[in-house]
């Protein structure tokens, strides 16, 4: 059988950034579900706006780096400002209505590509997407839709597995997928982890508990953590799991293993030797990983430490975008510059 034609650029591009959308729909479905289970008074006393209820909520608009884009809204942060703000408002880039949207854009020029069954269960979400209301953000409405979407998301992944043939374009799906997971699980850890420590550790260590745990179920990985942890565990255990944690799928570690992997593949088997520079930057971002105990991460500075390997995420996109994409900023060619008509080695 003869080899499958080299892959054109806008179709990587199409699969790594459809494939991130996705991602960060059920990721933003699960905090969503994890903010309405856990919400509890105490916002102003972290310092959040909009009263004891908006406390937990804002602080989903601050994991998204939101706060100027919510505050042009001209509504107060209230709990059923942000839920529209990020299950409605299709004019939100950040929203899940946007997501679903710009993933199933991207589908759609990747029709000769991708599996019937693939482009028919996302345009089917898509469709469903849009008939959500207002009705469905009150109460158990809201966690029937955060299971919707979250479910649509599974099954769309599940399909993929089992229909996506496995060849180049195999691997930029998964290295857009492995790069928005790490990157969502560094962004709820360094909020929560600033937002949860109380000030008096012994006398709220329940409600701390409890609190960590809505973190784990934020990434799915309550169950897995439990699993491995010890009964009386603490914040840094969490850490520790979510950050390198070998048998943990969802773990910064694991999503920069299987990123290695894929850009090993890619110029192993197809010769694409412009993987230099990203390989380069995954190797560096593994070694911080490993390369010092949790204790002294959280000594010296959780939040500098996961701002620093959230910078070193965006440039391992930026260096695969740059060598194989049309037009990435910020490390794109000029306009000017001719765009390659494939993936080039």
């Amino acid at each position: 059988m003869r080899r499958a034609p080299p892959l054109l650029a806008r179709y990587a591009e199409g699969l790594f950034w459809m494939a991130r959308y996705l991602e960060r729909v059920e990721n933003l479905a699960r905090l969503i579900e994890v903010t309405q289970s856990f919400a509890t008074p105490g916002g102003e006393q972290n310092g959040e706006p909009g009263g004891p209820e908006a406390g937990g909520w804002f602080a989903l608009v601050r994991l998204n780096v939101d706060e100027v884009g919510f505050a042009a809204r001209g509504e107060a942060p209230s709990a059923e400002a942000v839920k529209r703000f990020y299950l409605l408002d299709a004019t939100n880039p950040t929203s899940i209505p946007a997501a679903l949207e710009a993933a199933r854009t991207n589908a759609r020029t990747l029709r000769p590509l991708i599996s019937t069954e693939m482009w028919s269960q996302l345009n089917a979400f898509h469709r469903g997407m849009q008939a959500v209301g207002e009705a469905d953000l009150a109460g158990d409405h809201l966690s029937r839709l955060c299971a919707w979407l979250k479910e649509g998301v599974q099954t769309h992944t599940g399909i993929t597995l089992g229909t996506f043939y496995r060849d180049q374009a195999w691997r930029f799906y998964q290295l857009g997928r492995m790069i928005e997971c790490a990157d969502q699980t560094t962004r709820l850890l360094d909020v929560r982890y600033h937002l949860l420590v109380p000030a008096e550790r012994e006398a709220r260590r329940v409600t701390e508990m409890a609190q960590w745990a809505g973190v784990l179920r934020g990434v799915a990985g309550y169950h897995a953590f439990r699993r491995v942890a010890p009964l009386a565990f603490t914040p840094a255990d969490v850490v520790a799991f979510l950050l390198i944690d070998r048998g943990f799928p969802r773990s910064v570690r694991v999503c920069v293993e299987r990123i290695l992997e894929g850009l090993t593949a890619l110029r192993r088997d197809w010769g694409l030797h412009a993987t230099a520079r990203a390989l380069e930057c995954a190797e560096n971002l593994r070694g911080g990983l490993l390369g010092q105990d949790i204790q002294t991460i959280l000594d010296d500075g959780l939040h500098e430490f996961l701002d620093h390997v959230q910078r070193d995420l965006t440039m391992l996109a930026s260096e695969i975008g740059t060598a194989f994409f049309r037009d990435w900023r910020p490390l794109a060619p000029q306009p000017s510059a001719v765009p390659p008509a494939s993936v080039q080695q």
